[in-house]
């Protein structure tokens, strides 16, 4: 699991990163959990209650509000609980979050384009996309930003970043209109095609749990629950 999370978390560039031992301290202004919390995998080098104070201060540092991202069943969840903190049930995301894995040979189908499109942006983002925004989804060594159009408008759009043999996938979105018209599987086929020529094997998928419909999507895919993460915060002094 580790090995996972810390791939998935090279796929996700943040605006500041700094190491805790073997965890990892990110801030992104506030833009996605992942990319605002801290990655409790591995040995902080301290004490949990220690490393959680520098968690903290780095938070503080950083304009954001403290959180860990912690694997269900870890090694450190009790002593991240004894320390007082708890899970985060307001976040926008939902408590608990899936990571879903695959592979991609399964479904891959055609080759997906990268294109840097406004509407890409619009469509994955918002209307006014912020540099925090920009960073996390446009940099990374192999990106791709895999849309589908119709009459000139991105209709259907999903982001893929491919890290040693790992195609992370993420922020795939069809517009209203066009949903329950077989889109997103068409994109994610070509996202996997796109994947398979970069060198990679497996795709990971980070989902909430309340976003039924998507995991069905991913497990008619082929793809299965790998294993389950929530975010964690400090209690309200």
């Amino acid at each position: 699991m580790d090995h996972l999370e810390s791939l998935c978390a090279r796929a996700w560039p943040v605006l500041a990163q700094v190491p805790l031992g073997d965890w990892s301290m990110r801030a992104a202004a506030g833009f996605t959990g992942r990319a605002n919390s801290t990655l409790t995998c591995g040995d902080p080098g301290m004490p949990v209650p220690d490393a959680l104070a520098v968690v903290k201060g780095f938070a503080s540092e950083h304009g954001i509000k403290p959180a860990a991202h912690v694997v269900n069943g870890s090694a450190h969840e009790q002593a991240i609980a004894d320390a007082g903190w708890h899970v985060d049930l307001d976040h926008p995301g939902g408590a608990e979050s899936l990571v879903m894995t695959g592979p991609l040979e399964k479904f891959a189908e055609g080759e997906a384009g990268s294109h840097d499109l406004p509407g890409w942006w619009e469509l994955t983002a918002g209307s006014e996309v912020s540099a925090a925004q920009r960073h996390v989804l446009g940099s990374g060594e192999n990106v791709c930003f895999a849309s589908i159009s119709e009459n000139g408008t991105v209709v259907a759009a999903v982001r893929g970043a491919v890290v040693e043999d790992l195609l992370h996938v993420a922020r795939l979105a069809v517009r209203p209109s066009h949903r329950r018209k077989g889109l997103a599987r068409q994109l994610m086929g070509e996202l996997a095609g796109w994947g398979l020529r970069q060198g990679a094997t497996t795709c990971a998928l980070q989902v909430a749990e309340h976003n039924e419909p998507a995991i069905r999507l991913y497990s008619e895919l082929g793809c299965t629950e790998h294993h389950r993460y929530r975010y964690w915060v400090p209690a309200v002094s």
